[in-house]
């Protein structure tokens, strides 16, 4: 995936994903209880005093929201997500476990030892700051400005954090056949740039606690409190002056605005006293002479900074950005600071979260198709891939049909539409062919070394794309992960085993519950090809107008409608002199438009099914109609609660909208829901006037 740009994913937010684990605590190390049994309807969860046309949402989740309060140690708690990821997440510990006490293979040896290495805190106490020792080293040893370009290249080729920007093999926004480098902004450690600038008192509060918090590490390190302090104005300054040269991620979501090609001579000039050909040499990417420049101003405004600031400020900004890389990895006094700020403050976590569950996902993020081959083996049967195949079917034809009849469509764009989804690709389950880890050294008794030479095998797994064809076949996910995502570059959807369980995913259920659940899914990841961002690429992955200019700004006019409808929704409410925080409708837009196409065009699928099978959608289980079901299985998906500090935090940063809206969003602007539940035109979840885009 390319890593500059905001992939098309399914994601909830942090707390998903098998790789996004909250922070950890160091000192627990007992074995975790197995998971309970997920349902995949659960009628308990139903709040029958709540009006379903009025707030379906809280019908259909009210009464999990009252009995599921959110763990100490997590930020937000979802029925689907959370829970099934904690499942998947102990099956994997099992086999971790396992490996590392008796290996049965020198595979299962060396994801063993990675999590032995993770596992052994006393070590890791032990040891102190010794092991990120060398990399101090360097940045004590740095002379002037000039040499910067050495010290980042020399800290990248040892697997170190290099922030200041982000360099990887990327596909060709406008030839797909093509892999290319590509460069873009980084540099932070706040979750965005608005943390730095913007002047409300909330931020200013954040910024005074995220300086006291860096002062706090420094003196951790060993540096008397007024140096510390010194050292931390000075890491504020720098991410302050990177902050303000970065593009806002609204704007980073149009495609157009992340695609600059430069050769490296005209690169240079961006940047002139920072030297790339040293750090490219240093981190071994094989000859190239042009690249995409994703933010070019940022490097401009790299210079300015480059040239004013005093060497001992750059100095404790990488020093910094070493310690707080690795903190998770340190003692306990590091780590113990390191979730106070990151965990508490800033996203309301109240405990940090067991060792086995970090150790778990950081195996799954290193040796993620090493592991995830027992995985599948165990939790992915061919007849459950062989099920996903024809639910696939299904949707590909539902979305056919949905093009056919778009109101608002001329024929041309329709018969481009129709082409682009025909050449779309799916990746069910788990890769064609595993990835080969025989290059990565492990070492049973050395955690943040295994994580450099982690890093330095990505990278270089990475780089080695670089003027080579593009395999279609490679993944951006591990099996085991509960998630999926759309690639516009290839053009096609990708769904781990990990999300293809109960309750997303149950062959031994009705139709319309599987249809709520992963049809919408499934139907979400196909519409992301066909959103704002989705639509300027063809069926071959290149970034090109397809689209009619009457039709494009038709689908404008639809998208502009959904943006304007998710920017009145609130994700926190005002308190006290704490304004409420409204989403943000264009950041979240391509997720919104999926999560509406998808609703749609599952809903087609399932009409489609049942009447192969004979049977009719007002048909009845357990007191409600399959169109009931369906519409209760897909709210039931999203359940959930979340800390405030959290859904502030994901209202400034993440894409997706949160469990509420995305229900309440989605059925609000879909006439069936209002027919299903018998509901009035005009109230709020069946209104005279919603937004369709698919």
């Amino acid at each position: 995936m390319n890593c500059f740009r905001l992939a098309s994913i399914l994601i909830l937010a942090a707390a998903t994903a098998l790789a996004q684990v909250p922070a950890t605590s160091q000192a627990d190390a007992s074995k975790p209880a197995p998971p309970a049994a997920i349902k995949s309807f659960d009628l308990a969860a139903i709040d029958k005093t709540a009006d379903p046309c009025a707030d379906f949402y809280q019908y259909a989740c009210g009464n999990w929201i009252k009995s599921n309060p959110i763990p100490a140690d997590q930020v937000r708690w979802a029925r689907s997500f959370s829970l099934l990821g904690e499942r998947n997440r102990y099956l994997l510990w099992q086999e971790l476990d396992a490996a590392a006490a008796n290996p049965k293979s020198p595979l299962e040896k060396q994801f063993g030892d990675y999590f032995a290495a993770c596992m052994n805190t006393g070590l890791v106490e032990q040891k102190g700051l010794e092991p990120i020792a060398p990399a101090l080293k360097r940045i004590a040893h740095l002379k002037d400005a000039h040499h910067l370009a050495t010290l980042i290249g020399d800290l990248a080729s040892e697997g170190s954090p290099a922030p200041l920007f982000r360099f990887r093999v990327e596909q060709d926004q406008k030839d797909s056949s093509l892999q290319i480098a590509g460069i873009g902004q980084a540099g932070l450690s706040l979750p965005d740039r608005d943390y730095y600038i913007k002047d409300t008192k909330r931020f200013q509060e954040i910024r005074k606690q995220y300086v006291e918090h860096v002062t706090r590490i420094f003196t951790l390190a060993g540096d008397s409190p007024d140096q510390a302090a010194k050292e931390a104005a000075a890491v504020m300054e720098i991410e302050t002056a990177l902050a303000t040269a970065s593009t806002d991620r609204t704007e980073m979501r149009d495609p157009e605005k992340r695609y600059h090609i430069y050769t490296l001579a005209d690169f240079q000039k961006l940047t002139p006293d920072f030297d790339y050909a040293v750090y490219f040499k240093a981190i071994d990417v094989r000859p190239f002479d042009t690249l995409n420049v994703a933010t070019p101003d940022f490097f401009k405004g790299l210079n300015d900074l480059l040239a004013r600031e005093p060497i001992d400020a750059w100095k404790s900004y990488f020093r910094w950005h070493t310690i707080h890389g690795s903190a998770e990895n340190l003692p306990k006094a590091f780590f113990d600071e390191n979730f106070a700020f990151f965990g508490k403050t800033l996203q309301g976590q109240q405990e940090p979260t067991p060792r086995w569950k970090q150790c778990t996902a950081m195996t799954d993020r290193a040796l993620g198709e090493a592991v995830g081959q027992d995985w599948v083996k165990q939790n992915f049967p061919p007849a459950a891939k062989a099920s996903m195949d024809q639910l696939v079917a299904a949707l590909e034809k539902a979305l056919g049909d949905d093009i056919k009849t778009l109101p608002w469509m001329f024929d041309a764009t329709r018969k481009a539409a129709g082409e682009k989804l025909a050449m779309i690709r799916n990746k069910i389950g788990y890769p064609e062919k595993w990835r080969d880890y025989s290059a990565l050294k492990v070492e049973r008794e050395d955690l943040i070394g295994n994580l450099r030479r982690n890093a330095v095998f990505e990278r270089n797994w990475n780089l080695n794309h670089l003027g080579k064809p593009v395999d279609e076949k490679e993944w951006g996910m591990t099996p085991p992960t509960v998630n999926a995502y759309y690639e516009s570059s290839l053009n096609d959807i990708n769904f781990p085993a990990g999300i293809l369980q109960p309750p997303f995913f149950d062959f031994t259920i009705d139709p319309a519950v599987n249809f709520g659940g992963i049809g919408v899914v499934i139907g979400h990841e196909m519409t992301h090809g066909f959103d704002d961002q989705g639509s300027k690429y063809d069926g071959k992955g290149n970034l090109r107008e397809w689209q009619t200019p009457e039709d494009r700004k038709a689908f404008t006019e639809r998208t502009n409608c959904v943006a304007d409808e998710y920017s009145g929704f609130e994700a926190a409410a005002a308190h006290g002199d704490v304004p409420a925080q409204k989403l943000n409708g264009k950041l979240t837009l391509g997720e919104n438009t999926a999560d509406n196409g998808g609703l749609r065009i599952a809903y087609m699928a399932l009409l489609d099914t049942l009447a192969a099978q004979g049977k009719s959608i007002t048909g009845k289980i357990d007191g409600y109609t399959e169109a009931q079901r369906y519409f209760l299985g897909f709210a039931q998906v999203w359940c959930q609660n979340q800390t405030e500090p959290s859904a502030r935090q994901a209202a400034l940063t993440d894409p997706h909208s949160p469990g509420r809206w995305r229900t309440n969003g989605s059925v609000q602007n879909f006439d069936e829901f209002g027919k299903a539940f018998g509901c009035a035109k005009g109230q709020p979840m069946y209104p005279v006037n919603s937004c369709r885009v698919w």
